[in-house]
């Protein structure tokens, strides 16, 4: 699939937000290491906290069906209606990536022209928190 191909999934998926509140609207899809693609859109709620952005809806629903390996996600977003502007994983959906993902796995950033923006997760996250590596600091320290 071309980085093309990925943001127009994610641009279908935004069209499924839910975002009565910010009115900013997104869209992610998935590519695991099979070729296979899953998308998400955010769901707000009305209390926030329980509110689940596109690309953790996207995680989400791939590692529920049994995916661990990933390639790949585009997202979109922007205010409702047709204008995107770049907009990167905030950083829980950063780190919820890293949980499955390598660090120099690709997070492509479109726009409504055509562009797309393509960043590694090291780029987006350069200190990237995993439980191992912090047990054998741990483990290694006085």
């Amino acid at each position: 699939m071309t980085d093309q191909e990925l943001v127009e999934r994610a641009k279908l998926a935004r069209k499924m937000a839910y975002s009565p509140y910010s009115h900013f609207a997104v869209g992610a899809a998935l590519l695991t290491r099979g070729g296979k693609v899953y998308t998400g859109c955010n769901i707000e709620n009305s209390t926030f906290t329980p509110t689940n952005c596109a690309e953790r809806t996207a995680l989400f629903k791939a590692v529920s069906e049994g995916e661990r390996e990933f390639e790949a996600v585009a997202v979109v977003g922007g205010p409702e209606g047709d204008t995107l502007t770049y907009t990167p994983p905030c950083g829980v959906c950063r780190q919820a990536l890293a949980e499955f993902c390598p660090p120099d796995f690709r997070i492509l950033l479109g726009q409504n022209d055509g562009s797309i923006r393509v960043f590694r997760l090291i780029d987006l996250l350069p200190e990237i928190f995993l439980l191992e590596e912090a047990r054998k600091t741990e483990q290694g320290s006085c």
